[in-house]
């Protein structure tokens, strides 16, 4: 297989806009697997927690063998990215391997704030992007419009003429397995996607006669090898055996020798004994190996620059569960088996930072958002830790003497009848609205938010239209810092003793507020169980028990119906909690505590805080 038969595509999309679909069509579709091979729908998305949440979050590599109608192979290596801003970090490093992108835009909804954050990425790597307007099967679909809308994406994007003024653009139905090149008629089959991709998706134009070169974009891990480097060779050929030097992105060098190469074929690799210039590897056996490595020739070794990734936005405290409870539901409960954990993850998550904190058992951890925090600390509980978190802070930066903050752009789809209050809730949080227009029955808002003002900004935008409020953002600069920002509105009902929760007690807090937990539930003291219909914290009873004499029976009142219970999401208690409050992880619970969970400590803390306040 030569350079000249080799395609790197991108596949970059906003969430949900139908990019995985897409390339379930493609793989069915390509001739190179049998009946059965290919199972179930959204097949990259191999990852539990993306099969249920609908979403990518980590990038994944896969290659087609396609002949064309003119007979001719191709090797057409597909990079899935993550559509979400908080994966940006597998988005930039998986770009540099790529010749091309294709964006996936909803017929309807047109190009959306991920839409500009992936676009850009691309862009700036100087992908030449095939616009493939999906779901076009959707009854409301726009296509001329939204055709309009990404033309002026590319614009103030700054793309260059070409870019702008003549992409190419495909319409297709992933769902139904179909393209076409006309916007008024449906195909039968896929292939005029194959087809605009190996027509406009340049092959690669490398020196295969250079000294080796190859880019370490991707980690993955072996039990039996260790550390595998996945990249792109961008100049010479690798060979099996080859002894190569490896420069780290600090310019340290080793020579090493490569054990085995790995060719992507199909959903899996196959094992090669030569890559050539463009093709994208696995390198086994390689005793150290790192992001941003480059590994090059013994007799010229030259680096390549390395990967640059955006630095994080959100912070916030790890440290381990210290609760009454800590050790009846996990597998690992010590700081050292945290510390190793996260140690574990910086080696393949590169848009993470964790630092040591104020003790031996606090870390702080950064990321791009709360999202990716949330996905980190859900396989965390997924695989037996325990943990308690803090509430997350944005990171504040001094820039030319001044105080900068980082500023997202918050889009929001909502019906007529909710713009009010969705508007005023948006305003209360610094936001300001930069676009406002029609979008079949919903209403598109667009503002300039800043970071700080979207933790527990979705749940209430929920609340105040009823469920109907679609919203996403994404990062767009650091900006002047607003000022301070409103908290939480209500109080919260924190219980004094240690117990299970009864049916009595619910029904007698009933009209105090809402409750966190439900008959049954086991609860200690400090323990967050409740929201305070007011702005006050209330310490409250869940577990007493009803007195019964020969009067007053078990089952009497047997009939009373309780208010069912809020759930707890994982993002949504992180979005709630206050600055003196922390959510405890669990593989089976995630409860709301107090940091201090005696009444006597807090209220001692309170006048410290107030005293040192004066002062």
């Amino acid at each position: 297989m030569t350079s000249q038969a080799i395609r790197n595509i991108a596949i970059i999309a906003h969430v949900d806009h139908g990019k995985t679909t897409l390339v379930d069509a493609l793989l069915r579709q390509s001739g190179q697997f049998r009946d059965g091979e290919l199972m179930g729908d959204c097949i990259l998305d191999s990852n539990p927690i993306e099969r249920e949440r609908g979403i990518t979050i980590l990038s994944k590599n896969c290659a087609i063998q396609y002949t064309d109608r003119e007979g001719n192979d191709f090797h057409i290596n597909i990079l899935d990215t993550p559509g979400h801003a908080d994966f940006g970090g597998e988005v930039e490093r998986v770009l540099t391997m790529a010749d091309g992108a294709l964006l996936i835009v909803d017929a309807f909804e047109g190009p959306m704030p991920q839409t500009r954050f992936v676009l850009g990425k691309a862009l700036a790597q100087g992908l030449k992007p095939i616009v493939v307007v999906n779901k076009m099967d959707r009854p409301e679909a726009r296509p001329d419009q939204v055709h309009s809308e990404v033309f002026d994406l590319l614009v103030e994007l700054g793309a260059d003429d070409e870019h702008a003024m003549d992409f190419p653009i495909v319409y297709a139905s992933g769902v139904n397995g179909w393209a076409s090149m006309d916007v008024d008629k449906a195909g039968t089959d896929i292939h005029p996607l194959f087809e605009a991709i190996i027509e406009h998706i340049p092959a690669p134009k490398l020196d295969a006669d250079a000294p080796l070169q190859m880019l370490v974009t991707t980690l993955d891990y072996s039990d039996y090898v260790g550390r595998i480097g996945i990249g792109r060779v961008f100049a010479g050929t690798m060979k099996a055996g080859q002894a190569v030097t490896r420069i780290d992105r600090h310019g340290n060098r080793s020579n090493q020798r490569i054990g085995q190469l790995h060719q992507f074929h199909g959903l899996g690799r196959r094992q090669v004994q030569q890559i050539e210039v463009g093709d994208i590897c696995a390198v086994v056996g390689l005793n150290e190996v790192d992001i941003g490595d480059t590994l090059a020739s013994i007799e010229d070794a030259k680096p390549l620059p390395p990967v640059k990734i955006d630095e994080p936005t959100l912070d916030m405290v790890f440290r381990i569960n210290d609760s009454p409870f800590v050790g009846q539901e996990g597998t690992y409960v010590t700081s050292r088996q945290l510390r190793e954990r996260l140690q574990k993850e910086l080696q393949t998550n590169v848009a993470l930072r964790v630092e040591d904190g104020e003790s031996g058992d606090v870390f702080q951890v950064a990321g791009r958002g709360l999202l990716h925090l949330g996905i980190l600390l859900e396989n965390l509980r997924r695989e037996g830790y325990e943990l308690s978190v803090g509430k997350p802070h944005v990171i504040v930066k001094e820039i030319d003497g001044r105080k900068m903050e980082p500023i997202e752009l918050l889009a929001i789809d909502v019906p007529e009848e909710h713009v009010g209050p969705v508007m005023q809730l948006v305003g209360e949080r610094r936001g300001i609205m930069s676009k406002m227009d029609a979008k079949g029955d919903f209403t598109h808002i667009e503002f300039r938010i800043p970071s700080r003002g979207l933790i527990g900004l979705r749940t209430r935008l929920l609340t105040a239209s009823g469920g109907n409020a679609i919203v996403h953002s994404t990062f767009e600069e650091y900006g002047d810092y607003l000022g301070p920002m409103v908290g939480r509105g209500q109080g919260v009902m924190i219980a004094t003793e240690t117990g299970a929760v009864t049916a009595h007690a619910i029904e007698n807090l009933a009209d105090r507020g809402s409750m966190f937990v439900k008959p049954g539930d086991a609860v200690y003291e400090g323990q967050v169980v409740g929201e305070h219909n007011r702005d006050n914290d209330i310490t409250v009873n869940v577990t007493r028990k009803k007195q019964l004499n020969n009067i007053r029976s078990a089952t009497k009142e047997a009939t009373v119906t309780l208010k069912a219970s809020r759930g707890l999401t994982l993002e949504g208690a992180l979005e709630y909690i206050e600055d003196d409050e922390l959510v405890e992880l669990t593989p089976t619970a995630i409860r709301l505590r107090k940091i201090s969970l005696k009444e006597s400590d807090r209220k001692r803390n309170s006048r410290r805080a107030a005293a040192m306040q004066q002062a």
